[in-house]
Protein backbone atom coordinates (compact mmCIF):
# COMPACT_ATOMS: atom_id res chain seq x y z
CA UNK A 1 0.00 0.00 0.00
CA UNK A 2 1.01 3.59 -0.52
CA UNK A 3 0.30 6.40 1.87
CA UNK A 4 -0.53 10.00 0.98
CA UNK A 5 0.34 12.41 3.78
CA UNK A 6 -0.10 16.15 3.70
CA UNK A 7 2.93 18.42 4.12
CA UNK A 8 2.18 21.22 6.62
CA UNK A 9 5.58 22.90 6.56
CA UNK A 10 5.57 26.65 6.13
CA UNK A 11 6.21 27.55 2.51
CA UNK A 12 6.14 30.68 0.45
CA UNK A 13 3.14 30.99 -1.90
CA UNK A 14 5.32 30.14 -4.88
CA UNK A 15 6.77 27.10 -3.22
CA UNK A 16 3.30 25.98 -2.13
CA UNK A 17 1.92 26.23 -5.65
CA UNK A 18 4.85 24.26 -7.08
CA UNK A 19 4.50 21.58 -4.44
CA UNK A 20 0.77 21.32 -5.02
CA UNK A 21 1.34 20.91 -8.76
CA UNK A 22 3.88 18.16 -8.21
CA UNK A 23 1.56 16.45 -5.76
CA UNK A 24 -1.35 16.66 -8.21
CA UNK A 25 0.78 15.15 -10.99
CA UNK A 26 1.87 12.33 -8.71
CA UNK A 27 -1.71 11.58 -7.74
CA UNK A 28 -3.03 11.81 -11.29
CA UNK A 29 -0.50 9.32 -12.64
CA UNK A 30 -0.54 6.95 -9.69
CA UNK A 31 -1.34 3.35 -10.72
CA UNK A 32 -3.34 3.01 -7.51
CA UNK A 33 -6.69 4.65 -6.99
CA UNK A 34 -6.75 7.72 -4.77
CA UNK A 35 -9.95 9.18 -3.43
CA UNK A 36 -10.53 12.05 -1.00
CA UNK A 37 -13.69 12.26 1.08
CA UNK A 38 -14.79 14.98 3.46
CA UNK A 39 -17.64 14.53 5.93
CA UNK A 40 -18.56 11.28 4.14
CA UNK A 41 -18.71 12.81 0.65
CA UNK A 42 -16.21 12.21 -2.13
CA UNK A 43 -14.51 15.43 -3.20
CA UNK A 44 -11.82 13.99 -5.48
CA UNK A 45 -10.98 10.78 -7.35
CA UNK A 46 -7.90 10.30 -9.52
CA UNK A 47 -8.11 8.67 -12.99
CA UNK A 48 -7.03 5.26 -11.62
CA UNK A 49 -9.88 5.40 -9.09
CA UNK A 50 -12.39 6.30 -11.78
CA UNK A 51 -11.26 3.31 -13.84
CA UNK A 52 -11.42 1.06 -10.80
CA UNK A 53 -15.02 2.09 -10.12
CA UNK A 54 -15.98 1.95 -13.80
CA UNK A 55 -16.94 5.63 -13.84
CA UNK A 56 -17.19 7.36 -17.22
CA UNK A 57 -16.71 10.88 -15.79
CA UNK A 58 -15.58 12.33 -12.44
CA UNK A 59 -19.18 13.43 -11.90
CA UNK A 60 -20.19 9.77 -11.52
CA UNK A 61 -18.11 9.66 -8.34
CA UNK A 62 -17.39 13.15 -7.00
CA UNK A 63 -20.20 14.44 -4.78
CA UNK A 64 -21.41 10.93 -3.99
CA UNK A 65 -21.37 9.41 -0.48
CA UNK A 66 -18.23 7.37 -0.05
CA UNK A 67 -20.28 4.61 1.63
CA UNK A 68 -22.31 4.12 -1.58
CA UNK A 69 -19.22 2.58 -3.19
CA UNK A 70 -18.43 0.26 -0.25
CA UNK A 71 -20.04 -3.14 0.17
CA UNK A 72 -22.38 -2.86 3.19
CA UNK A 73 -20.50 -5.33 5.42
CA UNK A 74 -17.35 -3.20 5.15
CA UNK A 75 -18.91 0.23 5.86
CA UNK A 76 -18.87 0.04 9.66
CA UNK A 77 -15.28 -1.30 9.90
CA UNK A 78 -14.21 1.52 7.55
CA UNK A 79 -15.85 4.16 9.74
CA UNK A 80 -14.20 2.65 12.84
CA UNK A 81 -10.77 2.88 11.23
CA UNK A 82 -11.06 6.54 10.18
CA UNK A 83 -12.64 7.52 13.50
CA UNK A 84 -9.28 6.87 15.17
CA UNK A 85 -7.48 9.23 12.79
CA UNK A 86 -7.45 12.50 14.77
CA UNK A 87 -4.03 14.00 14.03
CA UNK A 88 -2.96 15.19 10.57
CA UNK A 89 -0.53 12.84 8.90
CA UNK A 90 -1.69 9.70 10.73
CA UNK A 91 -2.69 6.66 8.68
CA UNK A 92 -4.80 3.58 9.27
CA UNK A 93 -3.50 0.05 9.00
CA UNK A 94 -3.97 -1.55 5.57
CA UNK A 95 -7.36 -3.23 5.30
CA UNK A 96 -9.06 -5.32 2.68
CA UNK A 97 -12.61 -4.58 1.60
CA UNK A 98 -14.96 -4.94 -1.34
CA UNK A 99 -15.98 -1.91 -3.37
CA UNK A 100 -19.14 -1.57 -5.45
CA UNK A 101 -18.56 -0.33 -8.99
CA UNK A 102 -20.89 1.93 -10.95
CA UNK A 103 -22.32 -1.00 -12.90
CA UNK A 104 -23.14 -2.92 -9.72
CA UNK A 105 -20.23 -5.33 -9.91
CA UNK A 106 -17.71 -5.61 -7.10
CA UNK A 107 -13.94 -5.48 -6.80
CA UNK A 108 -11.67 -6.52 -3.92
CA UNK A 109 -9.19 -3.85 -2.82
CA UNK A 110 -6.73 -3.01 -0.09
CA UNK A 111 -6.97 0.49 1.39
CA UNK A 112 -5.03 2.87 3.62
CA UNK A 113 -6.72 6.04 4.90
CA UNK A 114 -4.67 9.13 5.76
CA UNK A 115 -5.90 12.24 7.57
CA UNK A 116 -4.25 15.06 5.63
CA UNK A 117 -4.70 18.66 4.57
CA UNK A 118 -6.90 19.18 1.55
CA UNK A 119 -7.43 22.80 0.35
CA UNK A 120 -6.61 24.16 3.80
CA UNK A 121 -8.95 21.65 5.42
CA UNK A 122 -8.48 18.19 6.86
CA UNK A 123 -9.93 15.36 4.82
CA UNK A 124 -9.47 11.62 4.47
CA UNK A 125 -7.27 10.66 1.56
CA UNK A 126 -7.52 6.99 0.73
CA UNK A 127 -5.07 5.00 -1.35
CA UNK A 128 -6.85 2.05 -2.99
CA UNK A 129 -4.94 -0.92 -4.41
CA UNK A 130 -6.79 -3.25 -6.77
CA UNK A 131 -6.46 -6.88 -5.56
CA UNK A 132 -7.93 -8.37 -8.73
CA UNK A 133 -4.57 -9.53 -10.21
CA UNK A 134 -3.56 -10.94 -6.83
CA UNK A 135 -6.91 -12.71 -6.42
CA UNK A 136 -6.57 -14.16 -9.91
CA UNK A 137 -3.07 -15.36 -9.14
CA UNK A 138 -4.22 -16.86 -5.85
CA UNK A 139 -7.15 -18.56 -7.57
CA UNK A 140 -4.86 -19.89 -10.29
CA UNK A 141 -2.47 -21.18 -7.63
CA UNK A 142 -5.32 -22.86 -5.78
CA UNK A 143 -6.50 -24.49 -9.01
CA UNK A 144 -2.96 -25.61 -9.79
CA UNK A 145 -2.51 -27.00 -6.28
CA UNK A 146 -5.88 -28.75 -6.48
CA UNK A 147 -5.00 -30.13 -9.89
CA UNK A 148 -1.58 -31.26 -8.61
CA UNK A 149 -3.13 -32.83 -5.53
CA UNK A 150 -5.74 -34.62 -7.63
CA UNK A 151 -3.17 -35.92 -10.10
CA UNK A 152 -0.72 -37.03 -7.41
CA UNK A 153 -3.47 -38.75 -5.45
CA UNK A 154 -4.42 -40.79 -8.52
CA UNK A 155 -0.88 -41.90 -9.37
CA UNK A 156 0.10 -45.54 -9.07
CA UNK A 157 3.53 -44.15 -8.22
CA UNK A 158 4.18 -43.35 -4.58
CA UNK A 159 5.09 -39.71 -3.88
CA UNK A 160 6.43 -38.46 -0.53
CA UNK A 161 7.63 -34.96 0.40
CA UNK A 162 10.24 -34.86 3.20
CA UNK A 163 11.41 -31.69 4.94
CA UNK A 164 14.99 -30.71 5.79
CA UNK A 165 14.72 -32.45 9.16
CA UNK A 166 13.74 -35.75 7.58
CA UNK A 167 10.06 -35.56 8.49
CA UNK A 168 7.32 -36.54 6.07
CA UNK A 169 5.22 -33.55 5.05
CA UNK A 170 2.88 -35.34 2.66
CA UNK A 171 2.36 -38.77 1.15
CA UNK A 172 -0.08 -39.77 -1.56
CA UNK A 173 -2.36 -42.82 -1.26
CA UNK A 174 -0.04 -44.93 -3.43
CA UNK A 175 2.86 -44.32 -1.01
CA UNK A 176 0.73 -45.37 1.91
CA UNK A 177 -0.44 -48.46 0.04
CA UNK A 178 3.11 -49.46 -0.95
CA UNK A 179 4.45 -48.93 2.57
CA UNK A 180 1.45 -50.68 4.12
CA UNK A 181 0.24 -47.75 6.23
CA UNK A 182 -3.14 -46.25 7.01
CA UNK A 183 -4.13 -42.78 5.89
CA UNK A 184 -2.35 -40.45 8.33
CA UNK A 185 0.31 -42.68 9.88
CA UNK A 186 3.08 -41.31 7.68
CA UNK A 187 2.50 -37.55 8.02
CA UNK A 188 4.80 -35.91 10.56
CA UNK A 189 6.83 -39.07 11.11
CA UNK A 190 10.62 -39.02 10.84
CA UNK A 191 11.84 -41.48 8.25
CA UNK A 192 14.17 -43.08 10.84
CA UNK A 193 11.20 -43.78 13.13
CA UNK A 194 9.09 -45.70 10.63
CA UNK A 195 8.84 -49.45 11.39
CA UNK A 196 10.27 -50.26 7.96
CA UNK A 197 13.50 -52.04 7.15
CA UNK A 198 15.13 -50.74 3.98
CA UNK A 199 17.29 -53.18 2.06
CA UNK A 200 19.94 -52.73 -0.60
CA UNK A 201 19.80 -54.54 -3.94
CA UNK A 202 21.32 -57.62 -2.29
CA UNK A 203 18.59 -57.71 0.38
CA UNK A 204 20.98 -56.52 3.11
CA UNK A 205 19.92 -53.82 5.63
CA UNK A 206 20.72 -50.41 4.22
CA UNK A 207 22.17 -47.61 6.41
CA UNK A 208 20.11 -44.43 6.41
CA UNK A 209 22.97 -42.48 4.81
CA UNK A 210 22.35 -44.54 1.66
CA UNK A 211 18.69 -43.55 1.41
CA UNK A 212 18.28 -41.66 -1.87
CA UNK A 213 16.21 -38.91 -0.26
CA UNK A 214 18.83 -38.40 2.47
CA UNK A 215 21.50 -38.02 -0.21
CA UNK A 216 19.32 -35.47 -1.99
CA UNK A 217 18.72 -33.43 1.18
CA UNK A 218 22.43 -33.49 2.06
CA UNK A 219 23.89 -32.71 -1.36
CA UNK A 220 21.07 -31.43 -3.57
CA UNK A 221 21.83 -34.36 -5.89
CA UNK A 222 19.04 -35.82 -8.00
CA UNK A 223 18.92 -39.61 -7.65
CA UNK A 224 17.11 -41.73 -10.24
CA UNK A 225 16.21 -45.42 -10.57
CA UNK A 226 17.60 -46.39 -7.18
CA UNK A 227 16.44 -49.94 -6.43
CA UNK A 228 15.88 -50.94 -2.81
CA UNK A 229 13.69 -53.26 -0.79
CA UNK A 230 11.23 -52.53 2.01
CA UNK A 231 10.21 -55.00 4.69
CA UNK A 232 6.77 -53.80 5.73
CA UNK A 233 5.12 -54.09 9.18
CA UNK A 234 2.81 -56.81 7.81
CA UNK A 235 5.80 -58.97 6.86
CA UNK A 236 5.64 -58.36 3.13
CA UNK A 237 8.80 -57.47 1.23
CA UNK A 238 8.37 -55.05 -1.64
CA UNK A 239 11.02 -53.91 -4.12
CA UNK A 240 10.95 -50.29 -5.26
CA UNK A 241 12.61 -48.20 -7.94
CA UNK A 242 12.95 -44.68 -6.53
CA UNK A 243 13.92 -41.19 -7.62
CA UNK A 244 14.44 -38.17 -5.41
CA UNK A 245 15.03 -34.49 -6.10
CA UNK A 246 14.67 -31.13 -4.38
CA UNK A 247 11.16 -29.73 -4.63
CA UNK A 248 12.52 -26.21 -5.25
CA UNK A 249 16.11 -26.56 -6.51
CA UNK A 250 16.88 -22.86 -6.08
CA UNK A 251 15.85 -22.81 -2.41
CA UNK A 252 18.54 -23.96 0.08
CA UNK A 253 15.75 -24.84 2.54
CA UNK A 254 13.75 -26.82 0.00
CA UNK A 255 12.23 -30.14 1.04
CA UNK A 256 12.84 -33.19 -1.12
CA UNK A 257 10.29 -35.17 -3.06
CA UNK A 258 10.76 -38.91 -3.44
CA UNK A 259 8.79 -40.94 -5.96
CA UNK A 260 8.88 -44.70 -6.33
CA UNK A 261 7.34 -47.56 -8.27
CA UNK A 262 6.62 -51.00 -6.87
CA UNK A 263 8.68 -53.34 -9.06
CA UNK A 264 8.24 -56.48 -6.94
CA UNK A 265 6.39 -58.43 -9.62
CA UNK A 266 8.64 -57.14 -12.40
CA UNK A 267 11.75 -58.07 -10.41
CA UNK A 268 10.36 -61.54 -9.74
CA UNK A 269 9.47 -61.98 -13.42
CA UNK A 270 12.92 -60.84 -14.51
CA UNK A 271 14.60 -63.20 -12.08
CA UNK A 272 12.35 -65.98 -13.29
CA UNK A 273 13.30 -65.25 -16.89
CA UNK A 274 16.98 -65.14 -15.96
CA UNK A 275 16.60 -68.44 -14.12
CA UNK A 276 14.82 -70.04 -17.05
CA UNK A 277 17.54 -68.84 -19.41
CA UNK A 278 20.29 -70.41 -17.31
CA UNK A 279 18.70 -73.55 -15.87
CA UNK A 280 17.44 -76.84 -17.20
CA UNK A 281 13.63 -76.86 -17.03
CA UNK A 282 13.43 -80.59 -16.25
CA UNK A 283 15.95 -80.94 -13.43
CA UNK A 284 16.44 -77.37 -12.23
CA UNK A 285 20.21 -77.76 -12.63
CA UNK A 286 22.36 -75.20 -14.40
CA UNK A 287 22.07 -75.62 -18.16
CA UNK A 288 24.87 -76.04 -20.69
CA UNK A 289 25.25 -72.30 -21.28
CA UNK A 290 25.58 -71.45 -17.58
CA UNK A 291 28.04 -74.28 -16.81
CA UNK A 292 30.26 -73.35 -19.75
CA UNK A 293 30.07 -69.68 -18.70
CA UNK A 294 31.27 -70.55 -15.19
CA UNK A 295 34.00 -72.76 -16.68
CA UNK A 296 35.07 -69.92 -18.99
CA UNK A 297 35.30 -67.54 -16.02
CA UNK A 298 37.43 -70.07 -14.12
CA UNK A 299 39.79 -70.57 -17.05
CA UNK A 300 40.11 -66.81 -17.53
CA UNK A 301 41.52 -66.08 -14.07
CA UNK A 302 45.27 -65.73 -13.52
CA UNK A 303 45.01 -66.31 -9.80
CA UNK A 304 44.17 -69.49 -7.91
CA UNK A 305 41.73 -71.43 -10.04
CA UNK A 306 38.22 -71.37 -8.54
CA UNK A 307 37.57 -74.70 -10.32
CA UNK A 308 40.10 -77.53 -9.89
CA UNK A 309 38.47 -80.42 -11.72
CA UNK A 310 35.76 -81.07 -14.30
CA UNK A 311 33.67 -84.25 -14.14
CA UNK A 312 31.69 -85.48 -17.15
CA UNK A 313 28.95 -87.89 -16.00
CA UNK A 314 26.92 -90.07 -18.35
CA UNK A 315 24.21 -92.55 -17.33
CA UNK A 316 24.87 -96.08 -18.58
CA UNK A 317 22.02 -97.67 -20.51
CA UNK A 318 19.69 -94.72 -20.18
CA UNK A 319 18.50 -95.10 -23.78
CA UNK A 320 17.16 -98.55 -22.89
CA UNK A 321 15.10 -97.03 -20.06
CA UNK A 322 13.55 -94.51 -22.44
CA UNK A 323 12.88 -97.14 -25.10
CA UNK A 324 11.37 -99.76 -22.78
CA UNK A 325 9.61 -97.70 -20.11
CA UNK A 326 8.88 -94.44 -21.93
CA UNK A 327 10.12 -90.90 -21.75
CA UNK A 328 7.95 -89.97 -18.75
CA UNK A 329 9.75 -92.50 -16.55
CA UNK A 330 13.04 -91.48 -18.16
CA UNK A 331 12.37 -87.88 -17.11
CA UNK A 332 11.65 -89.02 -13.54
CA UNK A 333 14.97 -90.90 -13.49
CA UNK A 334 16.82 -87.77 -14.64
CA UNK A 335 15.17 -85.66 -11.96
CA UNK A 336 16.11 -88.10 -9.21
CA UNK A 337 19.68 -88.40 -10.48
CA UNK A 338 19.96 -84.59 -10.47
CA UNK A 339 18.79 -84.44 -6.85
CA UNK A 340 21.30 -87.12 -5.84
CA UNK A 341 24.12 -85.28 -7.56
CA UNK A 342 23.30 -82.06 -5.74
CA UNK A 343 23.18 -83.86 -2.38
CA UNK A 344 26.51 -85.61 -3.05
CA UNK A 345 28.47 -82.43 -3.89
CA UNK A 346 29.78 -79.56 -1.80
CA UNK A 347 28.01 -76.20 -1.60
CA UNK A 348 30.62 -74.49 -3.81
CA UNK A 349 30.59 -77.15 -6.51
CA UNK A 350 28.52 -76.55 -9.64
CA UNK A 351 26.52 -79.27 -11.37
CA UNK A 352 24.61 -78.86 -14.60
CA UNK A 353 22.75 -80.91 -17.17
CA UNK A 354 24.34 -80.32 -20.56
CA UNK A 355 22.00 -82.51 -22.58
CA UNK A 356 20.11 -85.81 -22.48
CA UNK A 357 21.61 -88.01 -19.76
CA UNK A 358 24.87 -86.07 -19.57
CA UNK A 359 25.91 -83.96 -16.57
CA UNK A 360 28.91 -81.74 -15.98
CA UNK A 361 30.35 -81.02 -12.53
CA UNK A 362 32.81 -78.22 -11.71
CA UNK A 363 34.63 -79.02 -8.48
CA UNK A 364 35.70 -75.90 -6.60
CA UNK A 365 39.07 -75.26 -4.97
CA UNK A 366 41.95 -77.68 -4.73
CA UNK A 367 40.97 -81.34 -4.63
CA UNK A 368 43.55 -83.92 -3.63
CA UNK A 369 43.72 -87.16 -5.58
CA UNK A 370 42.47 -89.41 -2.80
CA UNK A 371 39.66 -86.98 -2.01
CA UNK A 372 38.67 -86.90 -5.67
CA UNK A 373 38.58 -90.70 -5.87
CA UNK A 374 36.44 -90.85 -2.75
CA UNK A 375 34.06 -88.18 -4.12
CA UNK A 376 33.61 -90.00 -7.44
CA UNK A 377 33.03 -93.30 -5.67
CA UNK A 378 30.42 -91.69 -3.43
CA UNK A 379 28.63 -90.12 -6.40
CA UNK A 380 28.53 -93.39 -8.32
CA UNK A 381 27.32 -95.27 -5.26
CA UNK A 382 24.61 -92.70 -4.63
CA UNK A 383 23.36 -92.77 -8.22
CA UNK A 384 23.45 -96.58 -8.28
CA UNK A 385 20.82 -96.84 -5.56
CA UNK A 386 17.62 -98.31 -7.07
CA UNK A 387 15.04 -95.81 -8.30
CA UNK A 388 11.34 -96.57 -7.90
CA UNK A 389 9.34 -94.83 -10.65
CA UNK A 390 5.67 -95.64 -11.28
CA UNK A 391 6.01 -99.12 -9.91
CA UNK A 392 9.27 -99.88 -11.73
CA UNK A 393 12.50 -100.62 -9.91
CA UNK A 394 15.28 -99.14 -12.00
CA UNK A 395 19.02 -99.57 -11.58
CA UNK A 396 21.13 -96.70 -12.93
CA UNK A 397 24.91 -96.76 -13.23
CA UNK A 398 27.07 -93.82 -14.28
CA UNK A 399 30.39 -93.39 -16.04
CA UNK A 400 32.55 -90.48 -14.89
CA UNK A 401 35.27 -88.77 -16.91
CA UNK A 402 37.77 -86.58 -15.09
CA UNK A 403 39.70 -83.61 -16.44
CA UNK A 404 41.83 -81.56 -14.04
CA UNK A 405 42.46 -77.85 -14.63
CA UNK A 406 45.78 -76.18 -13.94
CA UNK A 407 47.11 -72.64 -13.61
CA UNK A 408 47.60 -71.02 -16.99
CA UNK A 409 45.31 -73.56 -18.66
CA UNK A 410 44.93 -72.31 -22.23
CA UNK A 411 42.08 -74.60 -23.25
CA UNK A 412 38.69 -73.25 -24.18
CA UNK A 413 35.61 -74.41 -22.27
CA UNK A 414 34.58 -76.49 -25.30
CA UNK A 415 38.00 -78.18 -25.35
CA UNK A 416 37.77 -79.01 -21.64
CA UNK A 417 34.30 -80.41 -22.23
CA UNK A 418 35.62 -82.52 -25.12
CA UNK A 419 38.50 -83.85 -23.01
CA UNK A 420 36.16 -84.72 -20.13
CA UNK A 421 33.78 -86.46 -22.54
CA UNK A 422 36.63 -88.58 -23.93
CA UNK A 423 37.75 -89.45 -20.41
CA UNK A 424 34.21 -90.50 -19.54
CA UNK A 425 33.96 -92.64 -22.67
CA UNK A 426 37.20 -94.43 -21.80
CA UNK A 427 35.83 -95.07 -18.29
CA UNK A 428 32.53 -96.51 -19.57
CA UNK A 429 32.16 -100.33 -19.29
CA UNK A 430 32.77 -102.10 -22.64
CA UNK A 431 29.18 -103.29 -22.96
CA UNK A 432 28.01 -99.65 -22.84
CA UNK A 433 30.63 -98.08 -25.12
CA UNK A 434 28.76 -98.72 -28.37
CA UNK A 435 25.40 -100.34 -27.71
CA UNK A 436 24.62 -100.22 -31.42
CA UNK A 437 25.03 -96.41 -31.34
CA UNK A 438 27.75 -94.16 -32.63
CA UNK A 439 28.94 -91.81 -29.82
CA UNK A 440 29.89 -88.21 -30.38
CA UNK A 441 31.84 -85.99 -28.08
CA UNK A 442 28.87 -83.59 -27.93
CA UNK A 443 26.32 -86.32 -27.49
CA UNK A 444 22.84 -85.03 -26.61
CA UNK A 445 20.64 -88.09 -26.23
CA UNK A 446 16.95 -87.23 -26.00
CA UNK A 447 15.49 -87.83 -22.60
Amino acid sequence: MQEVVGNDRANSPTDTEQLAQRYRSLVDYSPDGIVVHERGTIVYANPAMLRLLGAETPGDVVGQPVASFVSPEFVQPMLERIRHLTIAGTASDPAEMTLLRCDGSSVDVETVSVLAAWHDRLAYQVVVHDLTPQRRAEAAQRRAEQFFTTVVSQLEEGVVVIDREGRIESANPAARRIFGYDAEDLIGSHIDDLPLTLLDANAQPMPSTWYPVIRTLATGETVTRFVFGVDRPDGQRRWLSASSRLLNPGDPNSPAVSSFNDITEFRASRRQLEYQATHDPLTGLANRALVLSRLSAALGTTETLPVSTVLFIDLDGFKAINDSLGHAIGDTVLQIVAQRLQRGLRADDIVGRIGGDEFLVLLSGRTLGEDLDALIARLRETMAEPIIARGHRIQVDASVGVTPLHAGDSRTPETVLHDADLAMYRAKPPNHQNGGLTRRSDSTHAS
